[in-house]
């Protein structure tokens, strides 16, 4: 891609403004919790320390909108505590210019550097610098900042306490996360019926399965309907898609391919029904019409062999999905318990990829036992090929030299520059163009709208109080709709709180617009000068894809090999590796797309023609996972010899694709065709490695016909 259209293109994708449902419950808590801060800080300290605490107050705020499934309370307090720090050591070391210098590079070099741990870890350091630069403006002596930081810290505080005395639908985004799995599963249930081989998007999985990690305190308050469906969603998945499937069950057309796309609609229709007692916390309201097809005793009839086993458990699972949804009173650990032993008699004995019982729920580690592994996430970024580090380098020369260059221009207040670059710049080029834009376009409107009312109307201080904090709600009620939106009242919160100081009163919107101009336009010429590109590393993201499918097909077959084993781990955790793996690779695919640079090994018909063989070798492997032997069934010896073959056939080719080489399976290869004359007594695995073998075949031909190309 050029980089003209590359840059037309994150343009239009920076100021696209999204439908999004809006919740203004939270809003107006947010915005009421800023207005406590505003209010109390205005009638005791003065307009000085008001804009400073609010400045806490809205970041806290902020940080609990974040894609996080920590409590908020925690969060709020984070950001407050490191926003206090951080504004504390600025006000000390701001009246010495090189001191508050260096002071900014480390700074934004750790907060660059923190994106390792994550978005949220990320965009909460990169606000806590963009607040330091202007807040540090403010006091005049250590005593004046100790109490500023004071009272940012208390702006946190308050909105903490807020969220504790004013809760909004209590495990809402957990609800949600939750009914979203099961609402894909649903909708992949009824396109079944349509496509036998539909894929799969097991991004509502993973984000369920993270919502599902609570700390000790959260366990012993969640929702009895919120442990258990999870697991039961995990099983019905190979299920479904094992009972549609031509190539293990049933012709594609006649009395049985009735009947499976009969049982598909019911089994859409059972977990749509959880989903939505699940999202509201409803008794479950299950169609007598799905209900009767699941309950019909002729399927026994119709169906037989894999698609009987199918069908029979499809039916099990459905069953406890609907009894764990259903909403009770009593504690997690009793009420998961039930539902977990139900499925573990139906479901999931046949199941490698078994779920631990819903009364032991996934840990999350506290903020504190937290810090050590960011720490080693940090450390594991010191690499010269880390785009982490590389993030972390541009971002503190930037918004150094962003600093520097606003405090020689004759503008004033020339914080708007490095605030601007801080705040839109991220690891990679498609976020960090598209939010230079829409910080640019937000900034113009915001600053001249405020800056017009200003210079208008004359506020007094309550006034400008008032309508920054109504800034504040309509930045938080419409934030998720886009990043363009946000930024308009965005600025115009911080002119009226610069205003409402007295502090901003002799700068123009000219000046504001050219300083944030300018910080965006330092973003842009960074990622162009020092970039961190993600079309290079597309073969080693698809390596990594490879590896994982490998040992997550190996691990399935070896439990045809040892029914009885202790593999069902391994497959649980190769499958975990396999969308992890999946995931990145998508995410980079993505990233890529809009990058002006020219492949360099992988064509754009490659990636997806790649894209669908190992998804196809994934969807292989699970259909081979939903029918293996329960334990106590008789082991077929020469699972043992596909397993290893497997696993020495993925890893080697994906070295191959690192190294630019075309991969080969001969491995696999000599074991299918040495099972051509006598194949295992096993109705699945011999079908099943040929498949494997075709789909790797056919990533060769596309990593072929693209180096050739």
């Amino acid at each position: 891609m050029s980089w003209l259209r590359a840059l037309r293109e994150t343009a239009r994708s920076g100021l696209t403004v999204e439908r999004r449902r809006l919740e203004p419950a939270i809003a107006a808590r947010a915005a009421l919790g800023l207005a406590l801060v505003i209010g109390f800080s205005l009638a005791v300290f003065g307009p000085a320390v008001a804009a400073s605490s609010a400045f806490g107050a809205f970041q806290a705020a902020i940080a609990t909108f974040q894609r996080s499934w920590r409590p908020r309370p925690t969060l709020a307090l984070a950001s407050g505590a490191s926003l206090a720090v951080s504004t504390f050591l600025g006000y000390v070391t701001g009246a010495h210019e090189l001191l508050f210098l260096a002071l900014l590079l480390l700074w934004t070099f750790l907060a660059g550097l923190v994106w390792a741990a994550g978005p949220t870890v990320g965009i909460i350091a990169s606000s806590n610098v963009a607040i330091m630069l202007v807040t540090v403006t403010l006091p005049t002596s250590v005593a004046e900042a100790a109490g500023h930081a004071a009272m940012i810290f208390t702006g946190g505080v308050v909105q903490a306490a807020l969220v504790v005395l004013l809760p909004v639908r209590r495990w809402g985004a957990q609800r949600d996360a939750l009914a979203d799995a099961l609402a894909a599963e649903a909708d992949y249930a009824r396109r079944l019926r349509h496509d036998p081989v539909a894929p799969f998007d097991p991004v509502p999985l993973m984000t369920a399965r993270s919502a599902a990690a609570v700390t000790p305190g959260q366990a012993r308050r969640r929702p009895a309907e919120l442990a258990g469906a999870r697991g039961l969603a995990e099983r019905i998945r190979p299920v479904l898609a094992s009972l549609a499937d031509p190539a293990v069950g049933v012709p594609e057309e006649g009395p049985e391919r009735a009947r499976v796309r009969e049982l598909l609609a019911a089994a859409g229709a059972v977990l749509d029904a959880a989903a939505h007692a699940i999202r509201h916390g409803d008794p479950v309201d299950l169609p007598w019409a799905a209900a009767a097809a699941l309950r019909t005793p002729d399927t026994g009839e119709i169906l037989n062999g894999p698609s009987r086993r199918a069908a029979v458990r499809l039916a099990a699972l459905l069953g406890d999905v609907v009894e764990t949804a259903e909403p009770r009173t009593e504690t997690s650990g009793g009420s998961g318990g039930s539902g977990a032993a139900k499925s573990g008699t139906s479901g999931s004995a046949a199941s490698g990829a078994a779920e631990p019982p819903a009364h032991t729920p996934r840990t999350r580690p506290s903020l504190a036992r937290l810090t050590p592994v960011v720490l080693a996430k940090m450390r594991a970024e010191m690499r010269r090929d880390s785009p982490i580090l590389r993030h972390a380098i541009r971002v503190s020369a930037v918004t150094a030299a962003g600093y520097l260059l606003g405090a020689v221009l004759p503008f004033g207040h020339g914080y708007w520059a490095p605030m601007a670059s801080v705040m839109v710049m991220r690891p990679d080029f498609t976020q960090t163009y598209a939010r230079s834009v829409a910080r640019f376009g937000g900034t113009l409107v915001g600053v001249a709208l405020a800056t017009a009312i200003v210079q208008s109307a004359h506020p007094d201080v309550y006034l400008s109080a008032v309508l920054a904090v109504l800034c504040a709600f309509t930045m938080y009620l419409l934030m998720r709709t886009g990043y363009a939106a946000g930024q308009v009242f965005v600025s115009a919160y911080v002119v009226f709180l610069l205003d409402m100081e007295g502090a901003g009163l002799t700068q123009t919107v000219r000046d504001r617009v050219t300083l944030t101009l300018l910080g965006g336009v330092l973003a842009m010429l960074s990622y162009a000068v020092y970039p961190a590109w993600e079309t290079p590393r597309l073969r080693g993201r698809l390596a990594d894809w490879l590896a994982s499918v490998g040992r997550y097909a190996a691990a399935v077959v070896a439990r045809y090999a040892d029914p009885a084993g202790t593999g069902s781990p391994d497959v649980r955790q190769a499958l975990l590796d396999t969308r992890a793996a999946r995931v990145a690779w998508q995410e980079a695919v993505e990233r890529a797309t809009h990058e002006p640079v020219r492949h360099r090994g992988l064509s754009h018909a490659a990636v997806e023609q790649a894209d669908n063989a190992l998804a196809e070798f994934g969807r292989v492997a699970m259909l081979m996972e939903a029918h293996v032997p329960e334990r106590g069934a008789p082991p077929v010896p020469a699972a043992a010899t596909l397993a290893e073959s497997l696993h020495r056939a993925t890893e080697r080719g994906a070295k191959e694709v690192r190294e630019r080489r075309e991969p080969h399976w001969e491995d696999l290869r000599e074991t299918v065709d040495a099972w051509s004359a006598d194949p295992p007594d096993h109705f699945l695995l011999h079908k099943g490695a040929v498949l494997l073998l075709d789909v790797l075949e056919e990533l060769t031909t596309a990593l072929t016909e693209s180096r050739r190309h």
